[in-house]
């Protein structure tokens, strides 16, 4: 890694803005884990160009540009974060996750604000409190039926937001989490696994208890050992491309628990340089790897020059965002319903107009206003995006392994309802499915 003052020298002679980032990549990032500057500055514009003010901010982006080591002072960083607290002021006590809850934390956190005290919309909001009774009830499902509420990646999410708060309430968590990792039945994915591991790296710093510690040792030690087992055995890649971001910052975290072992980092990044990321929250999860960090970084961040917002003042909008103000030409899109699977089969397809560049999730909520008998649907929030749970009120089952598929042209969409946008004339299908 470079000195502090090669670094320094270095950054004399760059000019403010994306310059100074992607000086900051060779001086952040471990030897030999330099993303492409070109990569971090194309990743950074595509993120920047997702957000639109006709769409909900995404938390995960406000995170991953603080991360990044963004302008906290630009119209982008200053809209998401208002859009973001009122959000939460909204909604975190009806209807979000608890996972949803925590990425909120943690984007505040990042964004130097405090989430004990979210001022929004004349109100001000214990984020945090919010948050343990969600975390709580996660926790009270979990072990009464041996899953919790939503998921155990949503509970790694709330116990790495309550660690990184300072919050207390993290520990039982962590040691749900752990066994959770170290029990033979289990086979958790590669997300839930690496977003395991951030949280109990995080917990594990702060737990005094030697039986405490001695366990979340042995779980990071095999979650991070078997992804570096992953990586030499495919070339490279641990799980699939999109689950790359957080594998890749689960072991920027974790390298004291495989010490001595060596991360082929070089390796891992040449896999993820190789892709051409689209989709806002596979990039907002790579990004901070591509800079040295991961999301146990929040907290850390310099607040010293980030000036608080005040609650009542209104932030102004630049026409930059999306395109709000600018008018979208009308498109036309196919979309059916299809199911043959499950109890009474049926069918149904309809055309709707809806401007350009809209997602599909907008295509489905007309198609919903136009005919709601036919086409109602239900979704839950995932990190990812909405999830369709449930279309003409046949619900999706994991007991029955059962989802709603949605394809084009007979091809499985690669992107979710929230970030797939059709082009004219396409014809959207979603089939219910089994898995």
């Amino acid at each position: 890694m470079p000195s502090g003052s090669a670094c320094s020298r270095r950054m004399l002679g760059v000019a403010l803005g994306i310059g100074v980032l992607l000086a900051l990549v060779g001086c952040t990032a471990t030897e030999d884990c330099v993303a492409p500057q070109e990569l971090v500055s194309q990743l950074l514009q595509r993120l920047g160009g997702s957000v639109s003010l006709e769409e909900a901010a995404n938390p995960s982006v406000l995170l991953a540009m603080n991360l990044a080591g963004g302008d906290s002072e630009g119209p982008i960083h200053k809209w998401l974060l208002q859009e973001i607290k009122e959000e939460v002021v909204r909604r975190a006590q009806k209807d979000m996750t608890s996972g949803q809850v925590a990425l909120h934390v943690l984007a505040l956190l990042s964004s130097c604000q405090d989430p004990q005290r979210v001022h929004a919309l004349e109100q001000t909001l214990d984020l945090i409190r919010v948050l343990q009774q969600k975390t709580d009830e996660e926790m009270a499902k979990l072990e009464a039926d041996g899953i919790p509420k939503t998921s155990l990646y949503s509970v790694s999410l709330d116990t790495l937001a309550l660690c990184l708060a300072e919050a207390g309430g993290a520990q039982g968590p962590s040691v749900a989490l752990a066994k959770q990792v170290l029990s033979p039945e289990s086979h958790l994915s590669v997300d839930t696994r690496a977003m395991v591991a951030l949280a109990l790296a995080c917990v594990y710093d702060y737990v005094e208890l030697h039986d405490v510690r001695d366990l979340l040792r042995e779980a990071l030690f095999t979650v991070s050992n078997g992804f570096l087992d992953e990586q030499e055995k495919r070339n490279g890649m641990i799980g699939n491309i999109y689950s790359m971001g957080l594998a890749l910052q689960a072991l920027e975290a974790t390298r004291k628990f495989y010490a001595p072992r060596q991360w082929d980092c070089a390796q891992a990044f040449s896999v993820v340089s190789a892709h051409d990321y689209q989709q806002p929250t596979a990039i907002a999860q790579v990004l901070p790897a591509l800079v040295g960090r991961s999301y146990l970084d929040v907290a850390g961040l310099d607040c010293a020059a980030t000036k608080d917002t005040s609650p009542n003042r209104q932030l102004p909008l630049s026409p930059v965002l999306g395109t709000h103000g600018i008018p979208r030409a009308p498109i036309q899109v196919h979309y059916s319903i299809t199911n043959t699977l499950q109890g009474k089969h049926f069918h149904y397809s309809t055309s709707v107009t809806v401007p350009s560049g809209s997602t599909l999730l907008r295509v489905m909520e007309v198609a919903a206003e136009e005919n709601p008998e036919a086409f109602s649907f239900q979704t839950e929030q995932t990190s990812w995006g909405a999830y369709v749970t449930s279309i003409h009120g046949l619900a999706a089952s994991t007991e029955d392994r059962t989802y709603w598929q949605f394809l084009s042209a007979g091809d499985a969409l690669e992107e979710g309802v929230s970030t797939y946008k059709p082009h004219a004339g396409e014809h959207i299908q979603a089939v219910f499915s089994t898995y």
